[in-house]
């Protein structure tokens, strides 16, 4: 079975995460989480991670969906080539992608949200000033699915993670998050 890819990068968001990561757990989907480099990660709340892997280990075959947790200053990543290179390759694969809170920046920035219906948990002067979205496309909405592109505002992340999973046609108890 091919894997989920978390990518956990400097002060993600770990909650936004805890939903779509049970919901993996249930469904015995594997997942690798992935590091931008092999150094411990520290989220916004203070967890301290260590990646399975880095983005440049990672096999790309292996792979068949990604989860982005935002972060407190999604900025900072805004030139990791190597980052956005992986998600329009994973998106050009039929990957099925679920970013949630600012990391929808990520998938505009690479390309992924052309022509594609989305949210993000970013302020409108934000947006503009970032100069990747499409504003036609923005939605207000909590939670936006356009075909395998789930993009969700952070508190969201239960029906963030219960979208997830049912897009990756996972069997989990949907009670459990209710």
């Amino acid at each position: 079975m091919k894997k989920t890819a978390v990518l956990l990068y400097p002060q993600f968001s770990e909650y936004e995460l805890s939903v779509a990561l049970s919901i993996l757990m249930q469904g015995k989907k594997p997942i690798v989480t992935v590091g931008l480099n092999h150094q411990k990660i520290m989220g916004e709340s203070g967890l301290t991670c260590l990646a399975d892997r880095q983005l440049s280990d990672i096999n790309i075959e292996e792979i068949d969906s990604l989860l982005l947790p935002g972060c407190m200053d999604i900025g900072t990543l805004v030139d990791e080539q190597e980052l956005l290179y992986f998600i329009q390759t994973l998106d050009s694969q039929g990957a099925v992608i679920a970013s949630i809170s600012s990391s929808p920046y990520l998938l505009a920035k690479a390309g992924v949200l052309k022509n594609k219906y989305y949210t993000v948990g970013l302020p409108l002067e934000g947006m503009k000033q970032l100069g990747v979205f499409d504003l036609r496309y923005h939605s207000d909405e909590l939670i936006v699915q356009d075909g395998r592109i789930i993009t969700a505002r952070g508190r969201g992340f239960i029906q963030f993670g219960l979208a997830f999973g049912k897009a990756l046609q996972l069997d989990f108890d949907e009670q459990w998050y209710k």
